[in-house]
Formats: C-alpha cells, sequence, structure tokens
C-alpha cells in the first residue's frame, strides 16, 4: 500500500517540521523563499494541494497574525511588499543617528533591506546607543517595539552590553551581527578577525618592519572585536619570532588609561622616534585613516616613516591613501543574517549556529 499522501509525508521526505510544511503552502514570511520552494516542488511531483480557499484562509491568518503595527521611537521602517508581509523584525542598530557616515552600518543596512525585500518581511530599523538601551523603560523606542511584540525577532548591529543582550533573548529571538556573546542561545554572523589580522602582521614582516605596535580607540561599549583583532597580533608576533611589549598596545588593556584618538596620534609618534616601531595595526579602517592624517600633520609619512593597517575594507576619505586592510563583505552579511532570523523565527529548537566569513586582503598603499 502506497503512502497517504499529506503533509506528514512531505516533511518526512523533505525532513521538515509539519509546521514548516504548512507554512510553506501558505507563503509565509517567516518561512525562506528555498525552503518553500522546496516544499512547493515536492508537492507539485506528489500532486499534493491545498484548496485555492483554505490556502487563501491560511494565508490571512498568518498574516495578520505576524503584521502588527510599529510605535514611535527611533525606528525607521524599511519593508518589503508591505501590503503582503505578515512578519516584523527589528535592528537595533548601536550609534545614535542615521549611519550617513558610518560606511560599515550603512552597507550593512543595504543588506538588510534588500533580503527583506525578497523574504517580504517589514523590517524596523531603530537607531539606539549601546549604553542607553534600558530594557526597563517600556516607552523607550525599541522596548516599546518589543513589548507591544510588534517585533518577532531582533537583529544586533554593533555591541550591546551582556546584560542587556541577555534581557533581549528572554523577550525574542535574536541574531548578532559582527559581535559574539558568552550566550549560547543566540546565532552569530562575524568576521574570523584574528587570522585576518595575522596576515597583516606578517605582510609588515614581510616588507622589513620588526617593530610592530597595535593601536585601538576606545568606545562605550567595546565588544570583544578589538581582543580578538589583538589576539591575531598577538599569534602573528610570536610566530614570526618578532618583540612584543605591551607599552606598543595602545587602548587594550582594560585598566589602562583610555587614550583620546588624538592622544594615540602622540604615542605613536613618540614611539616611532624613541623606540623605532615603525609599523602599526589598527582595529580598524576609521582608526587607520585618523592615525594616517594624524601622523600627516606631524610631518610623517606613511608609509615612507610608518606602516599602517587596518581592517574592514573601507575606501578612503578625501587626500588620503587606501590603508592595506582586510575587507569585509558588510552587505552579504546583513543579508545572510536577516535570512537566519526569519529561519530562527520558524524554527526555534534548531541549533544555534555561529558562522565566521573570511575577509580578503587589500594591497593599499601603506605598507
Amino acid at each position: 500500500m502506497s503512502p497517504k499522501l499529506n503533509q506528514a509525508l512531505l516533511a518526512e521526505r523533505l525532513k521538515l517540521s509539519r509546521a514548516t510544511i504548512s507554512r510553506s503552502l501558505a507563503d509565509h514570511p517567516a518561512i525562506s523563499l528555498e525552503t518553500r520552494q522546496r516544499v512547493k516542488e515536492l508537492a507539485a511531483e506528489l500532486g499534493y494541494q491545498l484548496s485555492d480557499a483554505r490556502l487563501a484562509a491560511r494565508a490571512e491568518r498568518l498574516a495578520s497574525h505576524g503584521n502588527r503595527p510599529t510605535r514611535g521611537g527611533r525606528a525607521d521602517k524599511a519593508s518589503g511588499s508591505s501590503r503582503e508581509a505578515g512578519l516584523t523584525v527589528g535592528a537595533l542598530i548601536g550609534i545614535p543617528d542615521h549611519p550617513t557616515s558610518m560606511t560599515v552600518y550603512s552597507q550593512i543596512v543595504k543588506g538588510l533591506r534588500a533580503r527583506a525585500q525578497v523574504e517580504r518581511v517589514t523590517l524596523d530599523l531603530c537607531y539606539q546607543p549601546p549604553e542607553e538601551l534600558d530594557v526597563g523603560r517600556i516607552r523607550q523606542g525599541a522596548m516599546s517595539q518589543i513589548r507591544n511584540n510588534a517585533w518577532r525577532g531582533a537583529l544586533l548591529i554593533h555591541p550591546f552590553p551582556a546584560q542587556t543582550v541577555a534581557a533581549l533573548r528572554r523577550r525574542l529571538p535574536l541574531v548578532s551581527i559582527l559581535e559574539r556573546y558568552a550566550q549560547t542561545e543566540l546565532d552569530i554572523i562575524d568576521v574570523d578577525d584574528a587570522p585576518a589580522i595575522a596576515q597583516l602582521v606578517r605582510l609588515l614582516a614581510e616588507a622589513g618592519h620588526s617593530r610592530i605596535g597595535f593601536v585601538s580607540w576606545t568606545y562605550p561599549v567595546a565588544g570583544g572585536w578589538i581582543a580578538r583583532r589583538f589576539s591575531g597580533y598577538v599569534e602573528a608576533l610570536f610566530s614570526l619570532g618578532l618583540e612584543f611589549r605591551p607599552k606598543w598596545v595602545l587602548n587594550v588593556h582594560q585598566t589602562a588609561a583610555p587614550l583620546a584618538p588624538r592622544a594615540v596620534s602622540d604615542r605613536v609618534a613618540q614611539l616611532l622616534e624613541k623606540d623605532h616601531v615603525s609599523a602599526w595595526v589598527c582595529a580598524a579602517d576609521h582608526q587607520a585613516y585618523g592615525l594616517i592624517s594624524d601622523l600627516s600633520e606631524r610631518g610623517l609619512r606613511v608609509p615612507q616613516d610608518c606602516a599602517v593597517t587596518g581592517f574592514d575594507g573601507l575606501a578612503p576619505p578625501a587626500g588620503l591613501p587606501q590603508v592595506t586592510s582586510m575587507a569585509v563583505p558588510h552587505e552579504q552579511i546583513g543579508a545572510a543574517a536577516l535570512t537566519r532570523l526569519v529561519n530562527r523565527i520558524a524554527n526555534p529548537l534548531s541549533p544555534y549556529r555561529k558562522t565566521l566569513v573570511d575577509p580578503q586582503p587589500i594591497p593599499g598603499r601603506t605598507i
């Protein structure tokens, strides 16, 4: 006897849950486009179909469940097919204003918007300084959205305090972009920092630099990305047999007095003169371009007098050379994070994932 043709059979053949099969047949936006297509193709192949009336009724119920009104705050709505979208997710971006001058954030948001169109998801962008996000303030923009169940899930862009992340995770699914947290119930899409920084250190050594420093800026919520990039620097120095001195490391150790960007440049110039530290690995491109500009004001040329590397792959400001760096595919990371969140909402019990993306070298003109 042939097995009964129903959704249970489709689920068994595709190794999916019956809920995913049902939602796919109803075109629920919480299910990825790829999965919906797989389900429909198998259903057509086996001759399974729901009546038009049942499909319409199911789609209407699912849409009305997910498409809740959004409220105030500093949220900027960016939707896919907003009339059809039944799923709204939020993106908490850890800066106070629209990221017009922050290319990294702009690229991530571009990827989020594009994928939201594909997934038919409504995307709310909320610019929120991480140190000011108070999970106890009901009327605060982001928390208002969460408490009113306007968001089915959220994307975290920029480091947020660990206790804030834990509190948010108790309320809704999260995907972190470019930051890793100790919480296990969290999906993460990040860049593989340490090996990429080690590659930059090797380039500096190949260019003849034997005294190499590491520099970062300070931030209200630093996160772990600076420490991870610093670890790649240390690993490369030791593997190459190069000298390591703590005083050649600026703004990394938590107990050290923080230095403002101009003070960082002053210290770099001093160490170049006194200790002959002729190369500096910066934790990010925006730091590197700031350092190059400040050194130029002091009459120090890059790379003739001092080599500098960055990280991110950002285009140089006017009048500055392209920094030797590692290009991070921020737009693609944003798109992948949106799909990961949609899949997490559809499959809340699936294993959590940490995806690390390899950046690509940019030769630049600063070594």
